[in-house]
């Protein structure tokens, strides 16, 4: 299957509130409308973690990702910019997302992604896009196609094709939390 069709039955299943398994800027995800708060509590369901645990979210651009938070300090695109790998910044003043999505200080996990397939995804969506690691809660993370376990395989409505033959390290993006006042928390180096 070629990529471009791949990218439009991905995005297709998320309009109708679907949930997708897609290769990211890191590990494999389960993703979903990041908007829709129904396909959000599918992916709780699936992942089998509490809905106090906030998920994180993929855009494809600088402009996307302030159309989700109101206020993005200077020092989250000095980090964006500079980043050697994928960073995940949390950002205070979450909107126009499902509130179960949001973690209650009102704060998002979003990260920029640069990855080809991922990026084009997001682009073609023209939303943000859940993002979270393809296993149950507690075990590890898939970096391939093939760690996935059969019980997420099924859990989902569409396992997109691309990269499924990559057999390569792959690890979870750095997280870091970032405060209005300027206040840097490093969660995941």
């Amino acid at each position: 299957m070629k990529q471009e069709e791949d990218i439009r039955q991905a995005c297709e299943v998320m309009r109708q509130g679907g949930i997708i398994l897609y290769p990211t800027d890191t590990v494999w995800g389960i993703g979903c409308d990041a908007t829709n708060a129904e396909a959000v509590a599918k992916v709780y369901k699936i992942k089998q973690r509490e809905d106090s645990k906030a998920l994180i979210c993929l855009v494809d651009s600088d402009n996307r990702l302030q159309r989700y938070v109101r206020y993005v300090p200077n020092v989250a695109w000095d980090l964006i910019d500079c980043a050697d790998k994928p960073i995940t910044v949390i950002l205070d003043g979450a909107v126009n997302l499902a509130p179960n999505l949001i973690a209650d200080d009102g704060s998002i996990g979003i990260r920029i992604t640069r990855e080809p397939f991922s990026k084009e995804l997001c682009y073609r969506f023209q939303k943000a896009i859940v993002s979270t690691s393809a296993n149950i809660s507690g075990e590890p993370a898939a970096q391939n196609y093939s760690d996935i376990d059969p019980r997420i395989l099924e859990a989902v409505d569409y396992v997109c094709w691309s990269r499924r033959q990559e057999h390569k390290p792959h690890t979870p993006s750095s997280i870091v939390k970032l405060k209005a006042d300027g206040e840097v928390t490093v969660i995941r180096k």
